[in-house]
């Protein structure tokens, strides 16, 4: 049946196949696009490709509500080539793009170029718009607009919306749009001048810090805005264990939410900063280990919805700056699977890591699973502008947009920032001996990655 169908036929033979039962040993047979069937010892037609998955878990496609491309605008660090392959090397299908580029995504016409260039990558590019004029929390976006382009997300990411009316005229606006806000959680006030922490850590350093107040306030206040207008929002890279609280309550009140947390801030406190190393600073910081362990548990008991990398190329000049001048930042796109693994720890089952990685970010960024409807694939979320053929995340089985990620939980690799494909090098596990990596990465059934390697 399967050599039947028209296009090269892909069998990705040997693994454990995530179905919604769980994860099944089972082949994997991909044509035209799609996954045509799953089961045990699947017919290989003549001039197939067998893809060893040996050892390996076969899930789909991870995707990342939290990119930052840096094309337009500092091309020198990143470009969408370049971060693509990193995220193909990843495991990742789907990249949000965050709108803080040179110019920002906040017309269409930056919007489409993003777009052209996408279709190109190695990974679906998916256009996060900003929520104000030029990230400066003042005038709205056209986000009617973008969306009827397809964005689906908007963010003043890096700064976050600081004005609470503008903030409550951009939820009712996307309310009727059927799109979704996210929130970079920072007072800007409280946070002022802060490189760090504000803790033992900062006042040993003698760094000006960033209180956990900065983030959680901001929090407050949008939820008490999302317990107003009605409208969805996700609430980004989150850090503090007083915002997980916060999360944790709106949930169980029924506030329409959603948040992520990031690998790093999931494993690195503020301890790292000792050495004042700028590869360690980031925005939010690092924080303390009580915060690390609050952001774990909140994953591993699902208060928390997505992992996100917060990926943030930057030149290596850059980074060479003193700690209190170099930009925040940090790479994440090709460790962030292992690294996330690693923290959640072995007793939580795969199929919760590729839903924090995967399905839920899939859900979130409105691309879910495509579903058969009278024969054609049919979008998984309502709502205007929705990308034609977009569909990530869900369970292999056939039917399904071929977008697969083959993960080797055994497998052991030591993070070399010369060999990463990202442009930049700025990755805080340089050195660090990571079990779990990539094998093989399939997009639009596509092998994009073959044995940790990018096949263009």
């Amino acid at each position: 049946m399967v050599a039947e169908r028209q296009g090269p036929v892909i069998v990705v033979r040997g693994g454990a196949v995530l179905q919604p039962t769980g994860f099944t040993r089972a082949d994997v047979a991909i044509a035209g696009g799609e996954v045509r069937a799953v089961g045990q010892d699947v017919s290989v037609p003549r001039g197939a490709t067998v893809i060893d998955a040996g050892g390996c878990l076969v899930g789909p496609g991870l995707v990342d509500l939290h990119t930052h491309l840096r094309q337009p605008g500092a091309e020198e660090v990143e470009t969408i080539e370049t971060g693509s392959r990193a995220a193909a090397l990843g495991g990742y299908t789907a990249l949000v793009a965050m709108p803080n580029t040179e110019p920002p995504v906040d017309s269409a016409g930056v919007a489409r170029e993003i777009m052209e260039l996408g279709r190109s990558a190695l990974a679906e590019i998916l256009v996060a718009g900003a929520i104000t004029m030029g990230r400066s929390g003042e005038r709205l976006a056209p986000m009617a607009e973008l969306s009827r382009l397809g964005v689906r997300i908007f963010t003043d990411d890096g700064t976050g919306v600081q004005d609470a009316g503008v903030m409550r005229r951009a939820l009712d606006y996307a309310r009727g749009l059927g799109v979704v806000l996210a929130q970079h959680c920072e007072d800007r006030q409280l946070a002022a001048g802060g490189v760090m922490h504000e803790g033992a850590w900062s006042s040993r350093l003698g760094l000006p810090g960033v209180p956990a107040a900065a983030e959680e306030t901001m929090l407050a206040r949008d939820l008490a805005l999302v317990r107003l207008t009605g409208s969805r929002m996700h609430f980004m890279h989150l850090s503090t264990e007083g915002s997980m609280e916060l999360v944790r309550r709106a949930k169980a009140e029924g506030l329409p939410i959603t948040a992520e947390v990031t690998p790093h801030h999931l494993t690195l406190t503020e301890e790292a900063v000792r050495e004042y190393d700028p590869v360690f600073k980031v925005s939010p910081p690092l924080r303390r280990r009580r915060d690390v362990e609050a952001l774990v548990a909140a994953a591993r008991d699902k208060t928390v919805d997505a992992v996100a990398t917060d990926h943030a190329p930057h030149a290596p000049e850059a980074k060479d700056l003193p700690f209190d001048q170099a930009p925040p930042g940090m790479l994440g796109l090709e460790t962030a699977l292992a690294v996330t693994c690693a923290a959640l720890g072995d007793d939580v089952p795969k199929e919760q890591l590729f839903a924090l990685m995967s399905q839920q970010p899939a859900r979130i960024a409105g691309v879910g699973p495509a579903r058969r409807a009278g024969g054609r694939r049919a979008g998984a979320l309502p709502g205007p502008g929705r990308p034609v053929g977009s569909a990530q995340g869900g369970w292999v089985q056939a039917g399904a947009a071929a977008n697969l990620c083959v993960f080797d939980p055994h497998a052991t690799w030591v993070v070399d920032p010369g060999a990463l494909a990202s442009r930049s090098r700025n990755t805080p596990f340089a050195g660090w001996t990571l079990r779990g990596r990539v094998r093989h990465t399939i997009l639009r059934g596509e092998p994009v990655v073959i044995d940790a390697q990018a096949q263009r």
